[in-house]
């Protein structure tokens, strides 16, 4: 009879999946839109510092340029956050790099801060860019952990989570503008800085709970600590099935060494993999989500809403995404992951080409205005149900520990230069090729779309180990089944109360492992 311990959605999971998407991944969301709203507050700001310290002000060039740099300064610290993953969750681990990396919020929280006070733009810009890092970092190793932890029934539902409070943070950014809270000119340091209140909550709760099992069995050896992890974030005290499970991922490893960048890049086997990951990546950045967000005031604003109630039409937007993103991560686990990732990606290509149509009849038919609104919410609705979270998901399950890390770096550092790629030419692309730039951003999510169906099988419910036999099939060298794994660490019988009989271990050879 089947062991029951994985049906079961813990408390321990749930508020962990919780902590770290509320104290991490929705600080994302929020500096993502965060400097909207008091944009011209900022501006303002920046001019009066120009004029205290030269005696003239700045010419409205400069003035955007330094503006533009706030904005784009947090992706380009997210690229740097990103290429730090591999190194960081192999020296602390999983939760630890987490818990570690909440200094950068308390940094950037005081800088932003105080920068009125102390008169300085720097420290607004300084700050943006310590949040980037911040959010690079949390972007990729959030789904690493909850991945890693989870059970295979409930890995998707978990790794959709920090999804959604992405959209949450977007959200609470959006709502927390309104003009009625925090969106008068005295309050945006305020603003700015209240990324730090989610972090301390989360640095206070998260060190209580333990480490990733994974990582505490396959790469630290450490028995007993993965038996008292796994007890404490599953329903039933029998662990022996899952442990089983980790040491047969452990004996196809060729190396329980952590491999790098550059290794994961020239390693055959996982060749397929890594290919789905970089057009996973891309394509989610490269889908022109990131645009409509930017544009979103100028399509309701040709659509005919009245420009005061522009702002409350965006918090509508931002209710969207959180709705999609729940139907998402209450699905997922029964649709499958390619399903999600196909339709998302098929309806923002839908919907793309809806707005290029709408834009261009829209002279001769009015009422087209209202269809390119309704693309707008398509788009978005689209990319919360699948595109935004998946990507992030399929990674942690694509690979096994050794290669995960430089995974995670590789599909982050992408991500993030995507980000910035479409933040920077998508003006240019609009001036060039009017409504129909949005034609190129249908071309890429019919493209992933088609990939996602014929390249990358259902993992839903899979072993790591599994998802990694499914396309070794599809590589020219097989997959690796235990060569030369010295001292391979075997567990004596677990009893019925998930220790070991009498808390000892065997320590086998290579030679000696089925």
């Amino acid at each position: 009879m089947m062991l029951l311990y994985d049906r079961h959605l813990t408390s321990s999971l749930l508020s962990v999946a919780f902590l770290t998407s509320f104290g991490s991944s929705m600080l994302y969301g929020y500096n993502l839109a965060v400097v909207n709203s008091p944009a011209e507050h900022i501006k303002n700001f920046y001019n009066r510092t120009s004029v205290s310290r030269n005696g003239t002000g700045l010419d409205g060039d400069i003035l955007t340029l330094m503006y533009s740099l706030t904005v784009s300064v947090f992706a380009i610290g997210g690229l740097l956050g990103s290429l730090m993953v591999g190194l960081l969750v192999t020296r602390f681990g999983r939760k630890g790099t987490v818990v570690n990396s909440t200094v950068l919020v308390f940094i950037a929280g005081s800088l932003m801060g105080f920068s009125r006070i102390c008169g300085s733009p720097e420290m607004v810009i300084i700050g943006r860019f310590v949040t980037g890092i911040h959010s690079g970092i949390s972007l990729s190793v959030v789904p690493m952990y909850l991945g890693e932890i989870a059970p295979k029934n409930l890995r998707g539902f978990l790794g959709l989570m920090p999804s959604i409070f992405i959209c949450a943070g977007v959200f609470s950014a959006q709502i927390l503008g309104l003009h009625e809270l925090l969106g008068k000119e005295e309050h945006w340091p305020l603003f700015l800085s209240l990324v730090v209140i989610p972090t301390f909550i989360q640095l206070m709760l998260l060190p209580w709970f333990p480490e990733s099992p994974r990582y505490l069995l396959i790469e630290k050896h450490n028995v007993h600590a993965t038996i008292t992890a796994l007890n404490w974030y599953r329903s039933e005290c029998n662990i022996q099935l899952e442990i089983e499970e980790m040491q047969e991922e452990q004996r196809s490893l060729s190396s329980v060494e952590t491999v790098s960048v550059w290794q994961l890049l020239l390693d055959p086997s996982v060749r397929w993999q890594l290919l789905s990951v970089v057009v996973l990546n891309i394509g989610m950045q490269l889908s022109g989500i990131d645009a409509i967000w930017f544009y979103t005031n100028d399509i309701f604003r040709n659509a005919g809403i009245p420009g005061p109630e522009i702002q409350y039409t965006t918090v509508g937007t931002g209710a969207i995404e959180i709705i999609a993103g729940l139907v998402g991560c209450f699905t997922i686990e029964k649709l499958g992951r390619r399903p999600l990732m196909i339709g998302g990606f098929l309806a923002m290509g839908l919907c793309c080409a809806g707005i290029t149509l709408s834009l261009v009849l829209q002279v001769h038919l009015p009422f087209m205005r209202y269809i390119s609104v309704g693309c707008v919410v398509g788009i978005i609705a689209g990319f919360c149900i699948g595109p935004a979270g998946v990507p992030f998901l399929i990674t942690a399950e694509l690979f096994k520990q050794s290669h995960r890390p430089a995974a995670y770096t590789v599909g982050g550092s992408l991500n993030w230069l995507a980000n910035f790629t479409v933040g920077f030419v998508f003006p240019f692309l609009q001036m060039s090729a009017g409504s129909y730039c949005y034609l190129v951003f249908c071309s890429v999510c019919l493209a992933v779309s088609l990939y996602v169906f014929f390249v990358i099988p259902e993992t839903k419910n899979k072993t790591f180990v599994e998802i990694s036999q499914m396309f070794a099939s599809k590589e020219a060298v097989p997959e690796t089944q235990s060569l030369g794994l010295p001292d391979h660490l075997k567990l004596k019988k677990i009893n019925g109360y998930g220790t070991l009989d009498n808390g000892s271990l065997d320590f086998e050879s290579s030679s000696s492992i089925p």
